[in-house]
């Protein structure tokens, strides 16, 4: 199936049920029932699932331009973590359970989880497994973040659910190629929100987007959105089974230029890029909050140098071995 053919019918679904005033409407505590019916109707939730359990049996690299979408489209549920966490139980030879799933990394209580909030249950990564807990069962504490839908869960011993095979590199390298890529998604969008805005902008007689300054800006904006996308692919080429050194490339470069491209998306606009109505702090706000989900760059640097130094091989050797397979 060619790409466009996958995105386009997807992408649509999302301008449809993700507009702004229904992202800020769930944002805002409203029931995000509606919302999440369409996604799971459409069948796309499944589409890591292996055909033989009923999914599409597509790669976590074929599905990389929706996870893009739900970047730039803001989605305030965490589809992309369900897509994972459904292919993840389905090669354990469980059913998914309805509702969202939301992705909790660090294996200790009090961790901050993206979207749960919204979401019914939470795979968990215990560092020898992984348990799917409905979220009623566990402690949820908001972080008190203005319209943020990310939370601190918490459990007494061993929180219960079912368990689950646990990835080799274990599920923060998953989500951190995940944030990457929902990453870099929200870049493109950016860019063309910055630059339809220059463009449009008039001041002294000429669009803003004329000067040299804003122009200079705007192509930094351009490389960090590429640089974003390239290296959420390296990690996505690995599927679900990413190593850490690809996963560490994909997430510290994304993480690295995400407060660059929101910090110049607002220069650009000006002080109205800050104000509620306006849509483009839905974008920035995502940004930020993904760069720092399951660690930022100043983390996944660390993870992979001491990789890097770990190995005795030459880096090109190390680099083609463990970033390019």
């Amino acid at each position: 199936m060619d790409a466009s053919e996958l995105l386009e019918p997807f992408d649509r679904m999302l301008a449809t049920i993700a507009m702004p005033a229904a992202v800020r409407a769930v944002e805002g505590g409203s029931d995000a029932s509606a919302m999440w019916s369409e996604l799971a109707q459409s069948g796309f939730l499944d589409a890591l699932v292996p055909e033989e359990a009923g999914g599409a049996g597509l790669s976590l690299s074929a599905i990389a331009p929706l996870i893009e979408a739900i970047g730039a489209h803001a989605l305030p549920l965490p589809a992309a973590e369900t897509m994972v966490a459904r292919a993840l139980l389905a090669g354990t030879g469980l059913a998914s359970p309805d509702g969202p799933i939301a992705l909790a990394t660090a294996g200790v209580p009090g961790q901050i989880v993206p979207c749960g909030l919204v979401a019914a249950h939470v795979l968990i990564d215990l560092g020898d497994r992984l348990v799917l807990a409905p979220i009623d069962a566990l402690a949820v504490t908001p972080t008190g973040v203005h319209h943020a839908l990310a939370v601190r869960i918490g459990w007494e011993g061993t929180p219960a659910g079912r368990d689950i095979t646990r990835p080799r590199a274990g599920l923060r390298a998953l989500a951190a190629v995940v944030r990457a890529t929902l990453i870099a998604g929200t870049a493109h969008r950016l860019l063309e929100l910055t630059t339809r805005h220059a463009n449009e902008r008039v001041q002294f007689g000429k669009p803003i987007g004329r000067q040299q300054a804003l122009q200079q800006n705007l192509a930094v904006m351009a490389e960090d959105a590429v640089v974003a996308r390239i290296a959420a692919q390296l990690g996505c080429a690995q599927g679900l089974d990413v190593s850490p050194a690809a996963a560490a490339v994909a997430k510290s470069t994304a993480s690295s230029v995400a407060a660059r491209l929101a910090g110049t998306a607002h220069a650009v606009h000006g002080a109205i890029g800050i104000s509620e109505e306006f849509d483009l702090q839905l974008l920035t706000r995502r940004l930020h909050e993904w760069r720092l989900a399951d660690g930022s760059e100043g983390y996944w640097n660390g993870v992979l140098g001491a990789a890097r130094l770990a190995d005795p091989a030459g880096s090109v050797d190390w680099i083609r071995a463990e970033v390019f397979a």
